[in-house]
Order: structure tokens, then C-alpha cells, then sequence
């Protein structure tokens, strides 16, 4: 997360594979948000983690923890 708005804050990202889909959840640990988003199984990590970090980053803004 370089170029991220995370990249001073701890963030969990799971995994959990789902037959043709991937549900990945990712939660910042200080505010305890979690968000959670569906993608192809054939999609990479990197790039079902890439989106989950911007959801992520998207939620935490609308709720003014984060600028």
C-alpha cells in the first residue's frame, strides 16, 4: 500500500474463496471498519486486494476518520 491513504494503519485482509467467486474482507484496526467485496475466483490477489483496500479507503472517508 504505497501510494494508499492505509499506509500508516493496520489493515486485515482475508480471503475466503466461495466456488466461482472470492469474497475478501478487509477491516482497519483502529476504527474497527470492515468491508467486504466479491470478485471472479480467475482475478488475482493482488488485484482483489488492491479493490478491497479502496472500498476500504472509500468508507472511511465517508465517514470522516480519514481525509
Amino acid at each position: 500500500m504505497p501510494d494508499s491513504k492505509l499506509s500508516n494503519r493496520e489493515v486485515i485482509i482475508e480471503f475466503y474463496p466461495l466456488g466461482g467467486y472470492v469474497k475478501v474482507s478487509a477491516m482497519d484496526t483502529q476504527s474497527l471498519t470492515e468491508i467486504s467485496i466479491q470478485g471472479p475466483a480467475s482475478a488475482s490477489q493482488e488485484t482483489l486486494k488492491h479493490n478491497a483496500i479502496k472500498r476500504l479507503e472509500y468508507v472511511l472517508k465517508k465517514k470522516g476518520l480519514i481525509s
